[in-house]
């Protein structure tokens, strides 16, 4: 997809706030700190429209990112560290859960795990979760330019076997510096949404 035109079009922490236009969404999930902010600015081919942080925790609200008028890309909070109360982090694990639960425009989920750790406890319980609940999941490998090219098959396969990929589900190596994994994500985008 060529991307024309790109906005923040909403922010929310509870469904009323949500857009209510009908267009399809994607919603990228994944551990505090693992790079949805850069993968979206990538995709989006834009520097900073989500902002990124060095300092786990920055996204607190759902943000819905609108492409060409035709789709959302969802900024979800990331799971897992962040330097915030306790209460703060259950209220947004619950506003994740009844985003992805009942979010009727949602066409698919693009999990981002960092290809340099195996997945965690919450990456782990994070995909299951959206198995669980019958949805398609890309995982997108992030921070691809930190490791050797020859080291990229291992760690993809780390994170394969580690979260026990079902067939269907697709696994692109990603890094927002190098500009790689991005084609690859809009071509599974695309499928989603068709």
């Amino acid at each position: 997809m060529e991307v024309k035109k790109s906005s923040l079009e909403a922010v929310g922490v509870k469904f009323e706030q949500y857009p209510i236009d009908g267009k399809p969404e994607i919603a990228f999930a994944g551990k505090s700190n693992v790079g949805k902010s850069t993968l979206i600015n990538a995709i989006l081919n834009r520097k900073a429209l989500a902002r990124t942080s060095s300092q786990p925790g920055k996204t607190r609200t759902i943000n819905f990112y609108n492409v060409n008028d035709a789709l959302y890309i969802v900024d979800l909070p990331g799971y897992g560290y962040a330097k915030a109360p306790k209460t703060e982090i259950e209220k947004w694990g619950k506003m994740i859960e009844t985003y992805l639960q009942k979010r009727q425009t949602l066409c698919g989920i693009i999990l981002l795990i960092d290809i340099r750790h195996q997945p965690g406890k919450n990456d782990i319980m994070m995909y299951d979760w959206l198995k669980h609940y019958g949805y398609d999941i890309i995982i997108a490998a992030t921070k691809a330019d930190k490791l050797n090219k020859s080291q990229i098959p291992k760690h993809l396969s780390v994170i394969k076997n580690t979260l026990s990929l079902a067939p269907e589900d697709k696994l692109i190596a990603f890094s927002g510096t190098a500009k790689t994994g991005i084609t690859e994500l809009w071509t599974e985008i695309e499928r989603l949404l068709q």
